[in-house]
Parts: structure tokens; sequence; C-alpha cells
């Protein structure tokens, strides 16, 4: 069986899944990695096939996207070229975490597509939203990445589609503890706004991961590192308590070693306030923006707030077994049992 798995690298939640997802994958078929964006630091330790620009959002100073950023990045003509250059009719499954190529090319060819992804969940009628509808954030989410059959993550399950995080190995592995300090990662902002809010808590230490910074430095009780995966997973399981926005991966990871979360959920991304809204109901702390206004909010979350229980247990083989089994197209004389045991890589 051909496998394409496509992935989207706006940020890094895809490609730390990816990593757990892929070895699964090759236990059922032979496997072709699409990988679409450069918003991603994480490096993908597998071999890539298809490499596009796709369409990706940048991050911004200011708590957003910067549009006029990603706006000049956003070519229609190279994204059709993209779309039309792929070889989807080859392939007998189809698997996107909302990466767009993939599943515009598999439309347009009429192959079913299989969505893997936290923001097939979010859609979801049991999914809770935020008050306030953004109406072009959610068709954009709905349209962005079209899929036929949908298969989705959240941070508890609703029902047997939507599944708990897949948490990667080196996060499980991690021995936690509580240091005193506090982690914060926001790439949506500068590291200047960050430090001038942070300096109001002056007794707190604090760890800042920059995606804007590429060598570590210190302004007072601040110290700023530049994004390294393996550091900021230690880091984040020797803290007391994590500051973020409210995309999945981090998160995830946060509530799964036991640490009290705060988010703030970046502008204009539906996804994010989707998923704050379901943080916000488990008992998780969010706030607007990192601003003067939320300074009250985030010292009662530093003294008084206590870290949410969840039980995410590592179900991945058991995903891909069942979407392999619904939607995989397998060879006819193949023993069941075998493919259980990962013995068709070569087919």
């Amino acid at each position: 069986m051909k496998i394409l798995y496509a992935i989207q690298a706006t940020g890094n939640g895809h490609i730390t899944r990816a990593i757990e997802i892929i070895p699964h994958l090759k236990m059922w078929g032979k496997v072709d990695i699409l990988l679409s964006g450069s918003e991603s630091e994480i490096e993908l330790p597998f071999k890539v096939k298809y490499r596009f620009k796709g369409l990706s959002f940048v991050f911004g100073n200011n708590g957003g996207i910067d549009i006029w950023r990603t706006y000049k990045k956003m070519h229609s003509l190279r994204l059709w070229r993209e779309i039309k250059l792929l070889p989807i009719q080859k392939y007998d499954l189809i698997i996107s975490d909302f990466e767009p190529i993939s599943c515009w090319a598999a439309l347009k060819a009429k192959k079913p597509c299989v969505g893997l992804s936290n923001q097939m969940a979010t859609l979801h009628p049991l999914a809770p939203k935020p008050k306030k509808i953004d109406l072009l954030g959610k068709w954009v989410l709905q349209h962005y990445a079209p899929v036929d059959y949908s298969y989705g993550f959240h941070f508890k399950s609703l029902d047997q589609q939507i599944y708990t995080p897949i948490i990667r190995k080196e996060i499980r592995q991690l021995t936690v503890a509580n240091a005193g300090y506090y982690v914060v990662y926001l790439p949506s902002y500068s590291d200047k706004k960050i430090i001038k809010r942070l300096e109001k808590f002056p007794e707190i230490k604090w760890v800042v991961f920059s995606k804007k910074s590429s060598k570590a430095y210190q302004v007072n009780n601040i110290s700023i590192e530049p994004l390294s995966r393996q550091k900021f997973a230690e880091f984040m399981a020797a803290s007391a308590g994590v500051i973020c926005n409210a995309g999945f991966g981090t998160t995830s990871e946060a509530l799964f070693l036991g640490k009290k979360l705060l988010v703030i959920p970046m502008k204009t991304q539906f996804e994010q306030h989707c998923n704050a809204a379901m943080l916000n109901q488990m008992g998780v702390s969010v706030i607007k923006k990192l601003g003067k206004k939320y300074e009250a909010t985030l010292a009662n979350w530093i003294e008084n707030e206590e870290p949410i229980v969840v039980d995410y247990p590592d179900q991945t083989a058991d995903i891909i077994k069942t979407i392999v089994e619904n939607h995989g197209i397998l060879p006819k004389d193949a023993p069941l049992h075998f493919l259980n045991q990962g013995l068709f890589e070569q087919l």
C-alpha cells in the first residue's frame, strides 16, 4: 500500500505529532512524506519526498498573525502549480495533518483524503466554541484543507473519532519536578513586549523561549533562550507552570506533565480560540492578551492556580490502525495479522 502523509509546517505541533505517527504508518505500507509551510523550527527526522511552500501564516510581534507578511508570502499561481505537480493518483491512502496542497490535489483528482489533526476536532459539534465567533476565521478553518473523512485530537475525547493528544516519547520519558521558575513560549509576541510584562513580577524567575532570538541573554529576572526542542522540553518538565499561546502541542504537553497552565490565544486564529474555549471549560486560565489589563489575573494565576489532572494514554498505534483499516487499500491476499505486525513496509 502506498501512503501519502502530508504535514503542515506552520508551527511546531504538527511536526512533533508527525514524528510519533510516521513509524506507525510505515508498519502498514510505503510512506511518502509531504511537508508544506515555513514557520517550524523542528526538523523532521525522516526523508521528505515533497517539500512545498504551500500556505503559511507568519507570526507577528503583537499577539497575532502578521497579515502583511503572510500576504506577501502567498502566491496563488505557485500554490496552483504545487497542487498540479503532486502525483496524487498513485497513492492508496492520503492522510493530511491540515496540509492544503494534498487536500486540494485530492479534491481535484476526486481521491478520498483523510484529515488527522487538532483542527478537525475544533470543528466537531461537541467541541466548545468561543462566545464570539469569528466567521471569517471559521470559514478559513473549514475550507483551508478540505477532507472527506475527519479524525482529530482535542484536550479530551469527544467521540470515537476525536482522540486525546499524541504526546511524544521524549515528553513521556521526562522526569517531572518543580524548580520554581515559569516557562513562557509566545511566538506571536516580540521579546520586548514579553519582557515588559514579566518585569512586573521581579520575585519570579522566568525562562522565555524566543522565536525571535538566536542567542541566549538575561534581563534581570528573565532568561531568554533560543528555541530548542530538547531544552524546551527539559525546562518545561522542571517548571512550576507554563504560559503559552493556545496552540495544541505545547498546551497538551504542559497538561500531560502536570503543569499549571495559562494560555493567550493568538488574534485572528479561530482554531486557538476554540482550543482556549475547551481549556477554559477544563479549568485552565485564559487571558485575551499579554497586557497591563491582565496583570492581576496573571498574579492570581501565579499565586493560586492548580494544575489540571488529565489522562493521555498512548493511542497512536490504535489510531493509525483504525484509519488504515477504514480507508486504506490493502492487498487482497494479505493476512490481517501480518499487517498488525508491520510486515508490509516493503510493499
